[in-house]
């Protein structure tokens, strides 16, 4: 079957100097890079971030009495602005 696909110039350039190095077409390379990608198997399972909490999650949170607006300025506050 013939189609057209757009692939990044420096992949295209790869690709056929890997054909003209192993002596096969650049169909045949193109071929067994598809064949090689949907015969991998596919991963089901998705990152997790690790908990890195501290403390005790059941304790009060030390932030809950504060806005927004609050903690925007205490975190954005420059040191010596008074």
């Amino acid at each position: 079957m013939k189609t057209t696909i757009d692939i990044h110039d420096e992949l295209f350039a790869r690709a056929k100097r890997h054909a003209r190095n192993t002596g096969r077409p650049l169909r045949a390379v193109v071929e067994e890079g598809l064949r090689l990608v949907l015969s991998a198997p596919e991963t089901a399972e998705s990152y997790r971030l690790p908990d890195l909490s501290i403390g005790d999650p059941t304790d009060d949170d030390p932030l809950e009495a504060y806005s927004w607006q609050d903690l925007s300025e205490m975190i954005y506050e420059h040191p010596g602005d008074s």
